[in-house]
């Protein structure tokens, strides 16, 4: 295998920001909904890195993160308005704005795209799809959601007419970026990977709240890092935009020694399982360079093959090819750009699931309980592929926070539909319910079959 790097940067988004404010009279105009350590990032490099746009309001469940964000990126003191109206003045006088009611962004006429930044899943479901209804374009920094309803918000998305998509700058809109390269090249990608520093399945808001303070995070949002689930929710997110399946439940994870090179950690994973259908999504831990991503691809032209490696990217038959970074919200405003002025979604389902993350016991859990939230004590997420989630009535974790158990479930035990008492009349349970009515068995395809283990 071969090394190679990619700057997904999108060299085309700033001229033609500036050619569609100077046509338009006006930049393109965003509303966010959430006012949390990412969404206060996203406000900073809108207001002082990206001419041709502007973030006109917050709406947050508490006004003073939103008013923090617009300080904190050297804005006006915002407005707080309660009413279309208001939120219309403000637009109009160039005044920043801020809300409780994510309803007046999603409803106003002025407003050209949503980003949704709030990492929940019940409260996002109601505003995104209400900004898809009423034709905003909707960007997500929000892989949970779109991990668990994705494939029927782009469906409806479709048919609304406007962009669906995950943000680039986070891991899943890189690597698409650089899988979009690989496969224009002319090399067929086999398996995208996310390079990780640590996975350990039982970190808790408690073990993780020394480092959460540390970066000024919440504890449950590292801990969704640290214990699997949200390296899960990205690799299925690009699962369910490329196709591809994983070799079996959990992904391999190879675990490799620190700073071992990605090219080199690649190798540990099986032939058989690259070459199988459409490919496969997967992680290492300890690689380097991390955080990254990876795709490796194959191409059986021996001219070609004899170019790559003339190109050092070594004698193949699987190339690697790597972005050393994710610059999360620095890369947002091109994923809206993207959208507005060019109708591309950054990541984005290409039909039905493909990948699934399910609910797994993060200890012994007792009839009568209700399930925690994502990165908290009780559960911990593992991709699957989606026939096997299907045929199995296996849990989403993007549907278990609330749920009460019906009986004993033993650590590290996969949950099951069969298992749990559903809350009532939830948003999230009627969408899931509808995606799986849509994309119905017959409609979906042949994923990678799961593998025993690991070469030794």
């Amino acid at each position: 295998m071969g090394l190679a790097s990619l700057n997904g940067a999108m060299i085309i988004v700033d001229k033609a920001l500036q050619h569609y404010e100077l046509e338009h009279g006006r930049p393109i105009r965003v509303g966010m909904i959430g006012a949390g350590f990412m969404a206060r990032g996203i406000a900073l490099q809108i207001a002082t890195a990206v001419p041709g746009m502007r973030l006109v309001a917050i709406a947050n469940r508490n006004l003073e993160p939103a008013r923090r964000a617009y300080t904190e990126a050297g804005q006006p003191v915002p407005r707080v308005v309660e009413s279309p109206f208001g939120l219309r003045s403000a637009i109009a006088a160039g005044q920043p704005a801020i809300t409780e009611n994510w309803r007046l962004l999603c409803e106003a006429e002025e407003i050209d795209a949503i980003i949704e930044v709030t990492g929940s899943i019940e409260y996002a479901a109601h505003a995104v799809c209400a900004a898809i209804e009423n034709g905003k374009h909707v960007i997500l920094m929000n892989a949970e959601l779109d991990g668990t309803v994705g494939p029927l918000l782009k469906r409806r998305a479709d048919k609304a007419g406007v962009v669906y998509t995950n943000a680039d700058g986070d891991q899943p809109g890189v690597t698409m970026n650089l899988y979009r390269f690989v496969r224009g090249i002319g090399v067929r990608p086999v398996l995208c990977g996310n390079i990780k520093g640590l996975h350990d399945p039982y970190r808790t808001p408690t073990t993780q709240a020394e480092f959460a303070r540390r970066w000024k995070q919440k504890p449950h949002m590292v801990t969704s890092f640290s214990d699997g689930t949200k390296v899960s929710f990205e690799q299925a997110i690009i699962a369910n935009a490329t196709g591809m399946g994983v070799a079996r439940r959990g992904m391999l994870g190879p675990t490799v020694e620190a700073g071992t090179p990605i090219d080199k950690a690649a190798q540990l994973f099986p032939a058989d399982a690259l070459m199988s259908g459409e490919g496969i999504v997967d992680y290492v831990v300890g690689a380097a360079p991390g955080p990254g991503v990876f795709v490796l691809g194959t191409i059986e032209h021996p001219t070609q093959r004899h170019y790559l490696a003339l190109y050092k990217l070594g004698d193949g038959p699987f190339y690697c090819f790597y972005t050393p970074y994710h610059l999360c919200h620095f890369e947002v405003p091109n994923t809206v750009a993207r959208a507005v002025l060019f109708k591309d979604a950054a990541i984005a389902p290409i039909a039905g699931p493909c990948v699934e993350v399910v609910a797994a016991a993060k200890t012994d859990l007792k009839a009568g309980d209700t399930l925690d939230d994502l990165g908290h004590y009780m559960t911990y997420g593992l991709c699957e592929n989606a026939d096997v989630v299907r045929r199995e009535r296996l849990l989403p974790i993007g549907i278990a926070a609330g749920c009460r158990l019906r009986r004993d479930i033993p650590k590290d035990a996969v949950l099951t539909y069969d298992d749990v008492e559903l809350p009532a009349d939830r948003l999230i349970d009627r969408l899931r319910a509808e995606q799986d009515a849509v994309f119905a068995p017959a409609q979906a395809p042949e994923y990678v079959r799961p593998l025993a283990a690991m070469p030794a």
